[in-house]
């Protein structure tokens, strides 16, 4: 009689010691989500937190800028040149006029405020871009509207520091034919914009020139390896 034969082992048992016992591997959850990134603040979670806090900065940049209306005043008030009146008295009603009617003064009043204007609208521009090292439509927006309510600020506050307005009673405390200062005074109201005009300019140049570069979309094809017909590296 021929001997029983005997079965083969199956395919997943080992002959190694200890191989005895198989280990199943454990199964997929297939019923858990994969992670996807998403930390449950919805699609834009990434993206609402960095707009909240270009609109914080920008609504800071903009007080700030609109306080430095207070030094262009102080120095519009202080350097700006004096227009001289002349008070006279015609049959009991004073009467006042320039006293220099070919006189540059009244040009120099606005002149002064304007180049003031300009060169405090380059410093915050500067000031702004070294804070923030790049541009964003929050912040130029933020640097317009600080530096318009900021000029506004200084005209006001240089007219309030200035000599009175009230020249008729400055006429007649002075006396008849004595010479006074006219109230401080911008002709030229355009002047009001050389601020947020020159912090525009001057910030999108700063951000042209050194603020960060995008990404290039392709890196540069290697030299080293062979080119493909459209200069993608070949096989």
């Amino acid at each position: 009689m021929s001997a029983p034969l005997t079965p083969p082992p199956p395919p997943h048992e080992h002959s190694a010691p200890g191989a005895g016992r198989t280990t199943a591997a454990p199964a997929a959850d297939v019923t858990k989500p994969a992670h996807t990134g998403h930390t449950g603040d919805g699609w834009y979670g990434q993206d609402g937190p960095g707009m909240k806090t270009e609109l914080r900065e920008a609504a800071v940049a903009a007080v700030a800028v609109a306080l430095g209306g207070v030094l262009l005043g102080v120095l519009w008030w202080w350097l700006a040149p004096r227009v001289p009146l002349v008070g006279d008295a015609v049959d009991g009603n004073w009467v006042v006029y320039v006293k220099e009617t070919e006189g540059e003064q009244a040009i120099g009043v606005d002149g002064t405020f304007t180049l003031l204007a300009l060169a405090l609208g380059a410093v915050s521009a500067l000031a702004v871009f070294l804070v923030r090292r790049q541009g964003g439509v929050p912040l130029v927006v933020a640097l317009t509207v600080g530096g318009l309510l900021g000029s506004v600020l200084a005209w006001r506050l240089g007219v309030w520091l200035g000599p009175t307005q009230d020249v008729i009673a400055e006429a007649r405390k002075v006396g008849e034919g004595a010479t006074f200062d006219a109230p401080m005074k911008l002709g030229a109201k355009g002047a009001l914009l050389a601020w947020p005009l020159a912090a525009l300019v001057v910030h999108l140049g700063l951000t042209a020139l050194f603020g960060p570069r995008d990404p290039e979309p392709y890196p540069p094809a290697d030299p080293h390896l062979p080119q493909g017909p459209y200069g993608a590296p070949g096989a």
